[in-house]
């Protein structure tokens, strides 16, 4: 385990009380972990399981997906149909 410290603003501090109340935590440093936790799962690129990454290069082979330039191309071949 690592051990930091860090400085907190008053906004911060009473947004991490509330996380910990909110999911019953018993310290600060689970209410930061949490966090963490969902910012890895909203925000990094997490690793496929081989057997996805396998099925997603099958389906590629098979030419069911679409490439779209932007969104307004995708929004107008959705519109389209």
């Amino acid at each position: 385990m690592v051990h930091a410290v860090i400085n907190l603003g008053e906004r911060e501090n009473r947004v991490l009380n509330i996380v910990k109340g909110k999911f019953g935590l018993k310290n600060k440093s689970e209410a930061v972990n949490l966090i963490i936790d969902g910012y890895e799962m909203e925000f990094l690129e997490l690793e496929l399981r081989p057997q996805y990454r396998k099925k997603i290069e099958e389906i590629r082979g098979r030419g069911e997906f679409e490439e779209f330039s932007g969104v307004d191309e995708l929004r107008a071949s959705i519109e389209s149909v």
